[in-house]
């Protein structure tokens, strides 16, 4: 059993599911629909419209079926969401195969990860534990691969991998959150800030907050700085003080 968070109830048909495990052919008429044509339409529904507009009726009115013949593929909306996130993460390049040392293929996986949650944005709503599908796996793998002859013991490997990918994950909750505002209110951030200027002026007071009054005055807050770029690097400067230390001590 799953918990209460919408994932699904029955781990082993979706296991079974996600890894294609018992789906050889059948003798008799060919199938009219394949899982991979409607995690397909779910996705590209999810993609324009949220996750939130995600329904099996929907899905099979996007491919030309009744909705009860759509559970003959798919027991339920909980396991086309753990297929969708496993096919979505089949895009990209694996970090591993990137060439250089182990930072270039870090950045590579963070650069990849941010891009994902900017093209799929329904993943950020996707709050509950799913059953990971072949290409999750794959690409989990391939993040600790890069990693692997850092020195690093394997349990701070694993450590850094996790740092990584929440680091990721929560600048892109945030710039995503900052679009769907701009999209609803036809505003951008910078835009709304500049429109109440007058009344930060006003209320924030120097002798007050100097700290925020002097990173105003000098136009920090307008800067096109890229703050995801820049806590990148500071992560892996990091972990990369993290390995000499280890090179210093021998633990290779």
């Amino acid at each position: 059993m799953r918990d209460n968070g919408g994932g699904p109830r029955d781990l082993t048909r979706a296991m079974r599911l996600l890894w294609r495990a018992g789906t050889l052919p059948r003798r008799g008429p060919k199938p009219t629909f394949t899982v991979e044509r409607i995690v397909r339409a779910a996705v590209e529904i999810a993609d324009r419209d949220g996750l939130a507009a995600l329904s099996m009726r929907v899905v099979a009115d996007r491919v030309g079926a009744g909705t009860m013949s759509l559970y003959t593929y798919v027991p339920g909306k909980a396991e086309l969401i753990a297929l969708m996130l496993d096919s979505v993460d089949a895009e990209g390049t694996l970090p591993h195969t990137v060439s250089g040392l182990w930072r270039e293929k870090t950045e590579s996986w963070a650069r990849e990860d941010w891009a994902l949650y900017h093209r799929h944005e329904w993943m950020l709503d996707v709050s509950t534990r799913y059953p990971l599908g072949p290409n999750t796996i794959r690409r989990y793998d391939s993040a600790l691969r890069s990693l692997a002859g850092t020195g690093l013991p394997e349990g701070e490997i694993v450590a850094a991998t996790e740092v990584v990918d929440s680091y990721v994950r929560g600048m892109a909750r945030r710039s995503v959150e900052g679009l769907r505002l701009e999209r609803r209110t036809g505003t951008s951030e910078q835009q709304w800030w500049a429109g109440n200027e007058p009344l930060l002026e006003e209320y924030v007071d120097a002798e007050e907050f100097p700290a925020v009054r002097r990173v105003w005055a000098a136009g920090a807050f307008a800067s096109e700085a890229d703050s995801f770029e820049f806590g990148l690097q500071r992560m892996l400067d990091g972990i990369q003080v993290r390995i000499e230390e280890h090179g210093e001590h021998g633990e290779h």
